[in-house]
């Protein structure tokens, strides 16, 4: 017993030390975290211009409708269909025959009322000296004068009559009023036309030069016309606006404002622009689409910073900036326009401060940050990858 009584003495002798020197010594803390990474990029200052971009579509300079301002059937036609037409060049011509008889009809009526007013002068001056003699009475000379007087007025009826059947007349030969091109027909030789009313025949537009419509919003209207008020109710005059068609390509000849509309359109809220491109190779037909773009103010020392460095939540905008002591503020700014992927801010931020571009989601205001240099193409292929 007392030898098992020594061995018990002895662990528990053990446990107690062991419980003693585990209680004495503390686990160590673990490490904190190392700070977030993120990249970063510098605000650039510099000279920006910015442009309006638009989609719009082409217009002849003139559109005019050829139509029969006569009625008759129609003789022939005398253009191709499409071809380029010259001002003053036949394009159909109705029958005229009948036409050429009123004019002779109105002619002889004419030449009747001529006889009858040189018959009358006759008798005025033969019974003139007459009645001084009491030979015909004052009844007779003025019954003499009035029908001299209705004499002039029937010949003078008679002339606008022969006026008029000739000028139908001329109405038969339909020409084109202006230069360009003339579009396919309408109708046929052998229709009746102008029956009623003017009939369409074809469209002729004149496309060199050519205008380009577009809608300008109206806020955008109301900015441009706020930052130059001096010109209000001036003719227009901005020029150097470039064209890119639908295949990519861009007009060779810079283009200028036109006209601009009087009113907005109540149902599309914008205001129509006329743009005025000069078109000698008549590469341009009317209804064709692009998209314009015009230099509209120049932001001097304008400061910048990605698109991707800005968060908007409910109109509110706001960057990340990462302080000399690596530490993270998040500053509210004013916004200008867009610049390729650029933003122009115009208030909150100072030149060569440095905003967060990746890594937003990670940070919050006051944490410590360690900073890479943003490379947008890097970063590109890497989110390709």
């Amino acid at each position: 017993m007392t030898r098992i009584q020594a061995i018990c003495s002895t662990i528990f002798a053990l446990v107690a030390a062991l419980t003693t020197s585990g209680a004495c010594t503390k686990a160590a803390p673990p490490a904190p975290p190392p700070p977030p990474e993120v990249y970063v990029t510098r605000v650039v200052q510099k000279d920006v211009p910015e442009y309006l971009e638009l989609v719009g579509q082409t217009q002849g300079f003139q559109d005019v409708d050829i139509r029969a301002r006569v009625e008759g059937f129609l003789d022939t036609m005398n253009f191709r269909e499409g071809s380029f037409v010259r001002k003053g060049e036949l394009l159909y011509r109705i029958d005229p025959k009948p036409f050429e008889a009123t004019v002779a009809q109105a002619r002889a009526d004419q030449a009747t009322a001529q006889a009858r007013l040189t018959k009358s002068i006759n008798d005025v001056a033969r019974y003139t000296p007459l009645v001084a003699k009491q030979a015909v009475s004052r009844q007779e000379l003025d019954d003499a004068r009035s029908a001299q007087e209705a004499a002039q007025s029937e010949v003078k009826a008679q002339a606008a009559a022969v006026e008029t059947a000739t000028l139908n007349l001329g109405y038969t030969k339909v020409v084109s009023p202006i230069t360009g091109y003339v579009g396919t027909t309408r109708v046929k030789p052998g229709n009746l036309v102008g029956k009623g009313e003017p009939t369409l025949l074809t469209t002729v537009s004149q496309i060199d030069p050519i205008l380009f419509h577009i809608g300008v919003n109206e806020a955008e209207f109301l900015r441009v016309s706020r930052r130059y008020p001096g010109r209000v109710g001036e003719p227009p005059r901005a020029g150097g606006i470039e064209l890119r068609l639908s295949d990519g390509t861009e007009h060779p000849y810079k283009g200028r404002v036109y006209a601009i509309d009087r009113e907005v359109n109540s149902t599309t809220g914008t205001i129509g622009v006329q743009i005025e491109f000069r078109n000698p190779e008549y590469v341009l037909r009317p209804g064709q689409y692009g998209r314009i773009r015009a230099l509209i103010d120049t932001h001097k020392n304008a400061l910048l910073v990605p698109q991707r460095a800005v968060q908007e939540l409910q109109n509110q905008y706001s960057v990340a900036v990462v302080t000399p002591e690596s530490k993270i503020t998040f500053r509210n700014i004013k916004v200008g326009p867009r610049v390729d992927t650029l933003w122009v801010v115009e208030e909150g931020l100072k030149p060569g401060e440095t905003v967060v571009v990746e890594g937003l989601q990670s940070v919050r205001d006051g944490m410590d940050v360690r900073t890479k240099p943003f490379d947008s193409n890097e970063q590109l292929d890497g989110a390709a990858n």
